[in-house]
């Protein structure tokens, strides 16, 4: 089976979290399945700026991202951030090979319109996943950091959840799974949602009991399961042991993203 696994927050800070991850990962790589791997690193690219002098802005969950912002991001996601995730998984026997998604042109970036303007904030526009199916057919896994090239040229900082559906969707992928800080999605009670409709999102939005980073990683979620992709999960980092169980037993952890 193929999987898409989004790693970021505190799964790419605390090492404890990180390692757990990459060993659930390569337990599943070991089972014979095909694992791509998509971070962010925000945390990171907000201490880096912080560091430079440079303030961090954000709108409905996006980071305003001007030039100076944009190559800093580069820096942070396509360098140390994702060497980090390659050592991990060289950490516990796997190899895993670290790009962006602007390598081989696999992800191609179109400028995201919105008003007021984020700056050089992309959505993905097309994607090729040949060199994916290369890196799987040496049982390797793929590490993208969410930032791809546009058709103009530039670099765009992409959202990760939003380039994990992307992700997914090129691959066709069974299953896409989101590794947070928090344990699901929590209704207007403050409960953790088991279960939840892409029809409930519009109304969650409307109603504020979602916002922030929680807004993309849902339209994402959404996106995914509109386009193909057959499961969608948002699991908590600290429960990732139970990734190579996800679609062979009962996983009471997290939220499932459902179409109905």
């Amino acid at each position: 089976m193929r999987f898409v696994v989004k790693l970021g927050g505190a799964g790419l800070e605390d090492r404890a979290l990180l390692m757990g991850s990459v060993r659930a990962i390569a337990e599943m790589v070991r089972g014979g399945h095909q694992v791509a791997v998509v971070h962010g690193g925000g945390v990171q690219l907000t201490r880096t700026l912080e560091a430079m002098g440079l303030r961090s802005e954000f709108r409905d969950g996006l980071r305003v991202t001007d030039a100076a912002t944009r190559d800093v991001a580069l820096m942070v996601f396509a360098g140390a951030v994702n060497k980090r995730v390659v050592a991990a998984f060289a950490g516990v026997g796997q190899a895993a090979v670290g790009m962006s998604g602007g390598d081989g042109m696999q992800f191609r970036a179109r400028k995201k319109r919105t008003e007021p303007d984020l700056g050089f904030v992309g959505e993905i526009a097309s994607s090729d996943p040949r060199w994916m199916e290369a890196i799987w057919g040496l049982r390797g896994v793929p590490v993208f950091a969410s930032v791809a090239l546009g058709f103009d040229g530039e670099y765009y900082n992409v959202n990760a959840d939003e380039m994990a559906a992307a992700c997914a969707m090129s691959v066709k992928a069974d299953a896409l799974v989101y590794l947070t800080d928090v344990p699901g999605v929590r209704g207007a009670g403050g409960e953790v949602m088991r279960w939840l409709s892409i029809d409930q999102i519009a109304e969650m939005v409307r109603t504020q009991v979602i916002s922030g980073g929680m807004l993309p990683k849902l339209a994402a979620c959404r996106e995914a399961l509109l386009h193909g992709v057959k499961r969608v999960r948002i699991l908590p980092a600290a429960a990732a042991a139970v990734l190579p169980e996800l679609c062979s037993a009962r996983i009471e952890e997290g939220t499932e993203v459902m179409v109905a």
